[in-house]
């Protein structure tokens, strides 16, 4: 049985990793931060109590920032694959806190990469390593971008990971690793947290439907994007450990909508026109803007046999009906006389 080790197991990306892996054989192992409330919601699905002789799935307390714990945590596992998808992935947050940023996602694969090279050393053990690229790191370079577009990140979060990006490779020709990088271009879910602009979008617009909501706030509604679902994304990474040779690989849909597109979609798919509820705040504009992101896959598809299933609509309809029976739910409560706790100024 192959073991995989995922940092970053409770967030998107993780769970639906976690599902892919544990369906094709794999015992899971996942690295999750300390916190007084629980996390996991995203996984609890798939826990069995570790007694449990069919468990499959394990949970490790560690972080990015402690080098040393991560160490211990790949010595107890020993994974034949680790798949470095935590971070601190909010664009708009790593212009508010960009040495945290930059300690997690760019020196916290560091870490990784310097534990996965002492055991191949030390242990003789061959260790399978992805990291997790963002589009993000092209930033203002012109689309459509493949592997060989010239980086240009526009926020601390990109620079962050374009230094993780880098590293990988450097790992990868001074040690001989199988250190991989996905360059994954925007893939939302019905499980994308609810800061983030899609389903920040798909929430207010589903609460507005029912009445629990009057306006939707948002940033640069002219900003472009290659949306994809996740669970599609997932697969891709898992694809790019299975080739005989370490490479990078962008992942994307091809298509191109405007942050304004996506409202508009998401709005008619719920009969309301979205002028009448969306405003621009310029608090939530970035200093520096990425204008204009569409992923060339091209290579993906010729070596990985990859394609993507879920297209743009498709993702929007599925992201609106799991929130519009989330407010239905949050609606009867309310009217039922149950007090909810107020939403974060984030998402509304």
């Amino acid at each position: 049985m192959k073991k995989a080790l995922i940092t970053g197991i409770t967030g998107q990306d993780g769970s639906y990793l976690t599902e892919l892996l544990m369906a094709r054989g794999y015992e899971v192992h996942g690295v999750i931060r300390r916190s007084s409330v629980f996390t996991t919601d995203r996984i609890d699905h798939l826990y069995r109590d570790p007694h449990d002789p069919e468990a499959r799935m394990f949970l490790h307390y560690g972080d990015a920032s402690d080098a040393a714990g991560l160490q211990k945590i790949l010595w107890q596992v020993l994974p034949d694959e680790v798949y470095n998808l935590g971070a601190q992935s909010h664009v708009k947050l790593s212009f508010d806190q960009p040495e945290y940023t930059g300690n997690v996602d760019g020196l916290g694969a560091l870490r990784l990469l310097e534990a996965v090279r002492e055991i191949q050393e030390r242990a003789g053990k061959s260790i399978r390593f992805y990291q997790a690229g963002t589009s993000e790191m092209f930033g203002a370079s012109p689309p459509p971008q493949s592997e060989s577009t010239l980086f240009y990140p526009r926020s601390p979060y990109a620079a962050s990971k374009l230094y993780a990006h880098w590293m990988t490779i450097n790992y990868r020709e001074a040690y001989g690793l199988f250190a991989a990088n996905g360059i994954l271009f925007n893939h939302e879910s019905e499980r994308r947290g609810e800061t983030f602009l899609t389903r920040k979008v798909t929430r207010a617009a589903t609460r507005i439907k029912v009445g629990l909501q009057e306006k939707l706030y948002l940033g640069n509604l002219d900003a472009k994007r290659d949306w994809g679902h996740a669970e599609d994304y997932v697969e891709a990474m898992w694809l790019i450990l299975q080739q005989d040779e370490p490479d990078d690989f962008v992942i994307a849909v091809g298509e191109m909508l405007s942050v304004r597109e996506f409202v508009e979609r998401t709005f008619r798919h719920l009969d309301l026109d979205w002028e009448k509820y969306v405003e621009v705040d310029e608090r939530y504009l970035r200093p520096t803007e990425v204008e204009a992101l569409q992923g060339d896959a091209s290579k993906a598809r010729t070596t990985l046999g990859w394609s993507p299933r879920v297209r743009i609509d498709e993702l929007i309809r599925r992201m609106v009906e799991h929130d519009l029976e989330l407010a239905y739910q949050e609606r009867t409560l309310r009217d039922a006389g149950h007090v909810l706790m107020p939403r974060g100024i984030a998402s509304q």
